[in-house]
């Protein structure tokens, strides 16, 4: 998610959820999440509009953006934290969109095309995907090793479908056929991929629904409905256990939705008139709370029935939730308490 507010280029969790980056015009920085501590900024690299963080290793992904930057926008930068310096660049023809980590892979998305390389050495470029035009860089992984499935989803070629594929080999130029999955109507502009691979949740510029699909089977497994009028998506995020999931808005409210127990979630008191259709099908957040409306967050889920939500103010939220629906807050703070001076 990128935004431009007061000096904040973009801001992302790490795999986990357990640290994330902000982009700077003064350069990246790094903050663990639990407790709030910021642990390092790079002042000497330039701005960057993108930082992937490998989980909470010495290793990250990094485009240049922003207003002042040393770099060009056509390569991925790997810093390497413990050596300080670069110790990786790709390079391409045009800008990159996105950048995604995994501790075998990158994957990086451009306009048209996903491009998968093995990683860390030697690291080598083994597929490319043609996708739709994809300037909001969607591109989406599913972290974790020992997952079910090692997925990377992005748009397909028809307007709302997602193009999946299964990254288990390591073969140059081979990869299981991709499957596509017609999740909307209108241009997607969010996507998640559970811990496992297992799950996929999707959402549309349109922004009331968010749908989730089994990876596996392609079905739909629950159509969440965030709201009734449009809006903008920022971030969509499974819990760890995939027993919840949670999305922010420009609406400046965060929604909660059970996943695992989805009796849990509220249903419209029109429910039982059956011509009004899928609008009274869909579950609705069983929780939420606010945040500053039009100002760009993201959000997911920390210990012990808990949601944080990460805002390019620069304030961070943490609201302890109930299965009963009750939301109170737990923590606010703000991690740039510092003028950003935009002046290279």
């Amino acid at each position: 998610m990128i935004s431009k507010w007061k000096g904040v280029i973009s801001i992302k969790f790490n795999q986990d959820q357990s640290c994330f980056t902000c982009c700077t015009e003064s350069g990246p920085r790094v903050y663990n999440i639990d407790p709030l501590v910021e642990k390092c900024r790079f002042t000497d690299v330039g701005s960057m509009s993108q930082c992937e963080m490998l989980y909470r290793t010495n290793l990250l992904a990094m485009v240049a953006g922003g207003s002042c930057p040393k770099y060009v926008d056509n390569t991925v930068l790997v810093y390497d934290d413990i050596s300080k310096q670069f110790v990786l660049e790709l390079v391409f023809k045009v800008p990159v969109k996105a950048v995604r980590l995994r501790r075998d892979k990158i994957v990086v998305a451009t306009l048209h095309q996903v491009c998968v390389f093995s990683f860390p050495a030697p690291t080598q470029h083994l597929f490319t995907f043609e996708t739709r035009l994809n300037k909001h860089g969607l591109c989406e992984v599913s972290p974790l090793l020992t997952a079910d499935r090692h997925l990377v989803a992005f748009p397909a070629h028809k307007v709302g479908s997602v193009q999946l594929v299964d990254l288990c080999s390591t073969d140059v130029g081979s990869s299981s056929a991709p499957v596509t999955i017609n999740a909307h109507q209108t241009e997607l502009v969010c996507l998640a991929i559970n811990q496992k691979g297992t799950m996929l949740a999707t959402a549309s510029s349109k922004g009331t629904l968010i749908r989730v699909w089994d990876t596996s089977k392609r079905h739909l497994l629950h159509e969440l409905r965030r709201g009734s009028d449009q809006a903008l998506l920022y971030c969509i995020n499974f819990s760890q256990s995939s027993d919840f999931l949670c999305c922010a808005s420009d609406k400046g409210t965060v929604h909660i939705f059970a996943l695992k127990d989805p009796k849990l979630n509220k249903k419209s008191s029109l429910s039982k008139i059956g011509f009004l259709g899928t609008y009274v099908e869909s579950q609705w957040a069983f929780a939420n709370f606010t945040v500053l409306p039009e100002c760009a967050c993201i959000c997911a889920f920390s210990s012990k029935n808990s949601v944080i939500a990460i805002c390019v103010d620069g304030t961070f939220h943490k609201y302890v939730f109930n299965t009963d629906g009750s939301c109170n807050r737990n923590t606010f703070d703000v991690f740039l308490d510092d003028f950003l001076d935009e002046d290279c």
